[in-house]
């Protein structure tokens, strides 16, 4: 045989397999057929094919994938026309299903997903679309998800992207919301203005019972003030009197010592009945244990002045 011919053979043959060598990359799985059946799903890694006999019909991420679906038409409850788009995040969790399940499965989800929409969307009214995004969501990621798995195909989350009412029905709902910030303006300016009475009228509450508190305490200052005085003024008194009985009886006791006679002690309190007379008495009740020495003492007096006058 010609040398060139197998050399030609040989370099026919590492093409071949070459060729026929397949490298799996990671979150990647490969759909085989051998001769035109399905035959084997690759999964990551190094795989061989064997030529004429298998074929690599379709190459498939694992990884989780996004899908934004053009705005949809849907009429509300309330016969509201509006548009809604939506972004459907999904898995593919088996590449036979998902090969032979549907023809086209993003045309077939995008269809699920308008048909899905309208049903849910025609059962509620404009409020409630407007305000119930997340039930809206749940409803159709759990709609979605049912009728995917057929497709080896799991939602994983729908979320409505964007809704875009009439424009009419955006004018009135920027005028009810300029009108619902208006009240609540109005509402908060009308507590803050009672707030601020209120406060007001705490501080002159306040500013009363402390001038009060303050009259109270001055009163009693000066109560303590004055009963102090009394007390020192009584006591001043009493030391006084003690004083005067001290010596008085000091007095008396100086006399006793002295032991005056009997005329002396009427002397002495003839002289005390002169110093009581000089007062303002009109009466003065001298005792009869010294009238006679009153008497005694007027009529020495008088004979006293008749011999001056003879003299």
């Amino acid at each position: 045989m010609d040398p060139m011919l197998i050399l030609v053979l040989i370099a026919v043959f590492f093409v071949l397999i070459i060729s026929n060598i397949h490298i799996v990359t990671q979150a990647h799985a490969f759909v085989v057929e051998r001769l035109g059946a399905f035959h084997t799903v690759w999964p990551t890694g190094l795989h061989l094919k064997i030529p004429f006999l298998d074929k690599v019909v379709k190459r498939i991420s694992l990884m989780e994938q996004v899908v934004d679906f053009p705005p949809q038409p849907v009429i509300t409850k309330d016969n509201v026309k509006m548009q809604i788009d939506t972004v459907v995040f999904y898995q593919i969790t088996d590449c036979k299903l998902f090969t032979y399940g549907v023809q086209n499965p993003m045309a077939a989800i995008e269809n699920l997903t308008a048909t899905t929409l309208r049903n849910i969307i025609g059962e509620l009214e404009l409020d409630s679309t407007l305000t119930s995004r997340d039930i809206i969501n749940t409803k159709m990621r759990t709609i979605l998800d049912e009728a995917t798995d057929s497709w080896g195909i799991k939602v994983n989350r729908v979320e409505l992207k964007n809704i875009m009412p009439p424009k009419e029905i955006q004018d009135a709902m920027e005028k009810q919301m300029k009108a619902e910030r208006e009240r609540r303006e109005s509402i908060l300016k009308a507590e803050g203005e009672k707030n601020s009475a209120i406060l007001v009228a705490e501080g002159r509450k306040q500013a009363m019972i402390l001038e009060a508190e303050a009259e109270k305490e001055s009163q009693i200052l000066r109560a303590d003030a004055e009963r102090e005085a009394m007390i020192r003024r009584a006591e001043g008194e009493a030391e006084a009197i003690l004083k005067v009985q001290e010596a008085t009886a000091l007095g008396i006791q100086k006399i006793n010592e002295a032991n005056p006679s009997q005329a002396v002690l009427t002397i002495k309190s003839l002289e005390a009945f002169e110093r009581a007379a000089d007062g303002k008495a009109n009466k003065i009740i001298i005792p009869s244990s010294i009238q006679g020495v009153a008497g005694l003492a007027a009529s020495v007096a008088e004979v006293l002045k008749a011999d001056e006058t003879a003299k």
